[in-house]
């Protein structure tokens, strides 16, 4: 005869599981009235705990599923594999076991398919990496009430308990670098109304060039992205003396299209970039960027999804976790 896990009377219940493990474990956030509900269906079902919840030792590790949008699995994956690398690492730390699975449409409808993860009960919370369309968190929220962390992505409405980079002021330190070193015909690559992270970078980028008085040139606004998520654009004829990058693949293509055209970088035109990471297959330019610490990005996230496992109701809202500028090569001294 089958186990009943917590997964089955959460099921039988109409609730989370977490909600289940709480109710079962004498955690708080669950009513009187429903945590008599969960004990009396649990003893029906015939449900025997475990020895954690006994009080024996024994290690019993919570299960958080990891979802990545397909959009972001293309050549240049490496960034979110990154993340999701630490994020597992930092997650052991916790007691906490991790899966991840991608997002992807169905073929016939275009929409995304619900992650089987969730579908199937798998997963006590979730972790969700990289911007995704709103509806469909509406649709996931509909279908399921386990906690969830977006990182990487923030919305006020859908996406509130969140954890992202210094976009804004990270991309302000970057064009006030090139101010700095004299250069004042700055332009921006990034595809502005893709995610919310490039909107707050390219704000940063105007808020210093607002500062100084300086105008922005609409052919030096770059479009670098489709709606899939591919990276590739083309330069105007005429260019300006810098440009900052939405990111370093961006960066690393811009250098690549320079040099196409018989310029060099940093002695005709400064570039600068976001992330600090070097993608596969490029060589590494030494490009000024903002470094991104994904590692405490990854330990913030497991830490507010902790905070929803033990209380419903904590952990709530945005928090932003700030990089650092790293000086290389790239711009004219």
């Amino acid at each position: 005869m089958r186990k009943v896990r917590l997964a089955d009377i959460a099921e039988a219940v109409g609730v989370s599981t977490v909600t289940v493990h709480n109710a079962l474990s004498g955690q708080k956030g669950v009513s009187d009235e429903l945590r008599e509900r969960i004990r009396k269906t649990a003893q029906e079902l015939g449900y025997e705990k475990s020895k954690k919840e006994k009080g024996e030792s024994q290690e019993e590790f919570q299960k958080i599923g990891v979802l990545i949008s397909e959009r972001y699995l293309g050549n240049h994956l490496s960034y979110y594999w990154k993340i999701y690398q630490e994020l597992a690492l930092a997650a052991a730390e916790k007691q906490c076991y991790t899966t991840v699975e991608a997002l992807r449409l169905d073929i016939k409808t275009q929409v995304p398919e619900l992650p089987q993860m969730v579908l199937q009960n798998k997963i006590e919370g979730l972790i969700i990496i990289g911007e995704i369309d709103k509806h469909y968190i509406k649709r996931l929220k509909s279908v399921v009430s386990i906690p969830m962390v977006f990182l990487d992505f923030y919305d006020r409405e859908l996406a509130q308990d969140a954890v992202i980079v210094d976009n804004f002021y990270g991309m302000y330190q970057m064009t006030e670098i090139l101010f700095e070193h004299g250069l004042e015909e700055i332009g921006f690559i990034g595809s502005i109304y893709a995610t919310s992270s490039i909107m707050d970078r390219y704000c940063g980028y105007i808020k210093a060039m607002t500062e100084h008085r300086k105008n922005v040139h609409p052919e030096w606004v770059i479009a670098d992205r489709d709606e899939n998520g591919l990276v590739e654009f083309e330069l105007p004829k005429r260019l300006p003396k810098a440009f900052v990058c939405n990111c370093d693949l961006a960066a690393g293509m811009l250098v690549n299209k320079l040099n196409a055209r018989g310029l060099r970088v940093p002695e005709d035109i400064s570039v600068v970039g976001f992330d600090n990471f070097l993608y596969p297959g490029y060589a590494d330019m030494k490009i000024t960027t903002y470094e991104v610490n994904t590692q405490a990005m990854v330990r913030v996230a497991i830490k507010k999804l902790m905070k929803q496992f033990r209380n419903p109701n904590s952990g709530r809202g945005l928090e932003i976790v700030s990089g650092h500028v790293v000086m290389k090569n790239s711009v004219r001294k």
